[in-house]
């Protein structure tokens, strides 16, 4: 702890302000960087297999809630790799609860010492064609970016509305500008005068590029690129080559992060896959610890004089493995333990509906091809399939010899709402079903299975938890309870990422060949990622950005 002391430590620091390592005294004086008096510089071969203090690393884009902890117990595990901040869009809980989510996720960040920025959600709910269980519109988003906790507009994923003018959207990003705080953007697939029309009109970032060439397009028109790499979503393969054509334009984020990935690391893998990959070590440093603070103006230190002390120590330049990370002068984490506690987080949820029975999730059979999702591996699109479904006894069932299994999602909001069901291709399940209160980005139930037994029972575990995720196989089942807001637990990274990898691995022997099942099913049900989906109001192409029927 150094907050209320001076102290002065002698490092290897990596100086990017200057793009030179050198070996410095660093003295920090209540809990900002007071002197950096240089000793010698020093050569990337001099400094190579040694311990190097570097500023700390910044997730650009991040879902807390989709960790499935608390911010508290986020910021416990992220620390421990170095992660001494974090942009964060709080809509998943704000689709849920509405303002009092979103003061939920301030409450339990403040008690922490990892920043965590949070933003106005801009899209609650993200489409007119889901249930939600709140509303923020032009007013409510007015009032929460006036907040000085409130650091931004979080991503339009809307852009068909931003694009076709849609009124209370515009008013929206016209507060965003007034105020002169960042708007994130949500583009997927948009290209051209389309795209140039979108980044002009008020986003400033993307990270939903899936190609270099998309991604190029954008930062053509404007756009800063956030290279991504999640639990579901993986495009640091795809987009790494940013790293030496436009390291100024690029950031790094997860997006969507499990706790058992959590666990082993952020984005500090991230750093070592692009310096192993030979992009120049001080661009990667900028892109992952630099160009976020600088982009959204975060009072987060970049390692100079008069800086917040936020920093970490690395074991070596290539590795980047964190021994220990400081947050404005405090030591928070050591050698892969966290030096500070979590207070327990105060219960709140919505969860309205009742038991399904079996017959909700009959559908009668035709001789007309059906509309069929493509679940797709590391991505969060989906393709579109058309196919005869098999018939029996006047019903539509699922083929697992085809893979063409049942997916239902259940309005939590409404009791008296009943399922909207299709199919889908690409889950691989060859018994049971899985379910989930994590369906992006409304959060209804979402669940896949083989047969209409075992979605019921999945679905019905999940609704008896009031949240949370269900593997069900027949007479075995499991069930990971998330009692806050249907998308949190209360407990440590290291018990819920226990039990997640329990049902990950059930998941898997019942079939699955997703390499993240629980988390590709949490976005079937996001409308605004193409190319086919599933709401609680039933099929929707989000090519067309409208409602299709199951055998139109």
């Amino acid at each position: 702890m150094m907050t209320d002391s001076t102290e002065t430590l002698t490092h290897t620091l990596v100086d990017l302000e200057n793009r030179r390592i050198v070996q410095a005294n660093l003295t920090v004086a209540d809990g900002k960087i007071g002197r950096i008096d240089i000793l010698r510089e020093l050569s990337l071969s001099e400094a190579s297999g040694t311990p190097c203090v570097l500023p700390g690393f910044v997730d650009a884009h991040v879902h807390v809630e989709s960790s499935m902890l608390t911010p508290a117990q986020f910021a416990r595990m992220a620390v421990r790799h170095g992660t001494v901040a974090t942009v964060s869009d709080p809509h998943e809980i704000a689709n849920v609860l509405g303002i009092a989510g979103i003061e939920f996720m301030l409450e339990s960040a403040r008690a922490v010492p990892l920043k965590i920025h949070f933003g106005a959600p801009s899209c609650v709910p993200a489409t007119a064609f889901e249930s939600a269980g709140a509303c923020l519109d032009a007013s409510a988003v007015a009032a929460l970016l006036a907040r000085p906790d409130i650091h931004y507009l979080t991503e339009v994923m809307n852009f068909p509305g931003l694009l076709a003018g849609d009124a209370d959207l515009a008013a929206k990003v016209s507060a965003a500008r007034l105020l002169g705080k960042p708007i994130d953007g949500h583009a997927p697939g948009l290209r051209g005068a389309e795209a140039a029309r979108y980044f002009s009109s008020g986003p400033t970032t993307d990270h939903e590029c899936t190609t270099l060439d998309e991604a190029l397009d954008k930062i053509a028109e404007g756009a800063h690129i956030l290279i991504r790499e999640g639990s579901a979503a993986r495009n640091f393969d795809a987009l790494h080559p940013l790293l030496r054509s436009h390291p100024a334009r690029c950031m790094f984020c997860s997006d969507d992060k499990h706790p058992d990935e959590l666990l082993v690391g952020h984005i500090d893998r991230l750093v070592a896959r692009a310096v192993a990959l030979g992009h120049d070590l001080f661009d990667v440093l900028d892109v992952a610890c630099v160009n976020p603070v600088k982009h959204y103006g975060l009072n987060v230190g970049m390692l100079r004089i008069g800086d917040p002390a936020d920093f970490i120590e690395i074991a070596d330049l290539a590795s980047f493995r964190v021994l220990r990370t400081w947050i404005d002068g405090n030591l928070v984490a050591e050698n892969g333990t966290t030096l500070f506690d979590v207070p327990t987080s105060r219960p709140i949820n919505r969860f309205e509906c009742r038991p399904q029975p079996i017959e909700a999730f009959a559908i009668a059979a035709s001789a007309l091809p059906a509309n069929v999702i493509v679940a797709r591996c590391g991505q969060i699109v989906t393709g579109r399939m058309s196919a005869l479904l098999t018939a029996r006894d006047g019903l539509a069932v699922a083929s697992i010899e085809r893979d063409l299994l049942k997916i239902a999602v259940v309005n939590r909001y409404n009791p008296d709402a009943p399922p909207a069901v299709a199919f889908i291709h690409g889950f691989g399940l060859r018994r049971g079903a899985i379910a989930s209160s994590v369906a992006h980005d409304s959060h209804n139930i979402i669940a896949v299975g083989v047969n209409d037994l075992d979605l019921m029972n999945a679905i019905n575990a999940v609704l008896a938890e009031r949240g949370g995720l269900s593997a069900v196989d027949g007479g075995r089942r499991a069930v990971l309870p998330l009692p806050v807001a249907g998308l949190m637990s209360d407990l440590s990274g290291e018990t819920v990422s226990t039990q997640y990898q329990l049902l990950d691995t059930m998941a898997r022997e019942m079939g699955c060949t997703l390499r993240a099942p629980f988390m590709t099913l949490s976005f079937m049900a996001l409308l605004v990622i193409p190319e086919l989906k599933l709401s609680d109001l039933g099929l929707f192409d989000a090519d067309a950005f409208r409602p299709v029927g199951l055998y139109d």
